[in-house]
């Protein structure tokens, strides 16, 4: 009887019942989830969490399950947190959705410009126009920091998605071809090029085929003037879709 008695409060605290403690989840999503949503939460090669709502966790309960089972394909399941250490991750992103959206320098409006002069679109989708070659950036302010999106600019290759692939092709008849891979069987790969064309190969034809793991199509733009970039900085922070 004695031993049932010590045992109940373990049985009767569930996945639901744990307390969160905002410094052990502090410490826990500083050594595991900062890499990708940045120190502060505010994003990086994983949306920023400093929002009210989450797309992908409206209440507590389905962010504990993201947290714990994890969002597939991009973010894998904590299986080794406890209990406790999953509602305290959980509770310290929630008290990141409580801090102000930070402000950006410059004018969005110019930046919206000079993203058409500079033939962005040719590229890139925004709310329906432009060509997807490259990431859809609609909702780019709500996923990302300012600084992630101002070294994505300066340094594109630094922090290429992992679904923007770009391969080098060189065919039969000796010419390569660079692009994004679009899709791959065991038989054929087809690339996206710039200004939204297509093009499929037959492996069979491929003289050879080249993964450029951590490159990018993009040119680096590290030679606009300072406040051009902090236009289009505050252009692309702008975008945060439906939200």
């Amino acid at each position: 009887m004695l031993l049932f008695l010590t045992a109940l409060p373990v049985l009767a605290q569930g996945p639901h019942d744990a307390v969160a403690d905002l410094s052990i989840g502090k410490r826990v999503f500083e050594s595991q989830c900062a890499l990708c949503h940045g120190a502060d939460g505010s994003g990086g090669r994983g949306p920023s969490l400093r929002k009210a709502k989450l797309k992908n966790a409206p209440d507590d309960e389905a962010l504990r399950k993201a947290i714990s089972e994890g969002l597939p394909p991009e973010m894998p399941g904590a299986w080794q947190l406890s209990v406790r250490e999953v509602a305290s991750v959980a509770g310290y992103v929630r008290s990141l959705g409580k801090i102000a959206v930070e402000e950006v320098p410059g004018d969005s409006v110019r930046g919206k410009a000079l993203f058409t002069e500079r033939g962005c679109s040719g590229c890139h989708i925004v709310n329906g126009q432009g060509n997807g070659a490259g990431p859809e950036l609609s909702a780019i302010g709500a996923r990302r920091s300012a600084a992630h999106l101002r070294e994505s600019i300066v340094r594109p290759s630094a922090t290429v998605p992992d679904d923007f692939l770009l391969v080098e092709i060189t065919d039969g008849g000796g010419h390569t071809i660079k692009g994004v891979k679009a899709n791959e069987d065991l038989f054929t790969i087809q690339i996206a090029l710039p200004g939204g064309r297509y093009q499929s190969f037959s492996k069979s034809t491929i003289k050879k085929l080249t993964r450029l793991t951590g490159q990018s199509t993009m040119p680096a733009f590290d030679k606009l003037p300072a406040n051009d970039l902090d236009n289009l900085v505050a252009y692309l922070a702008s975008l945060r879709g439906a939200e």
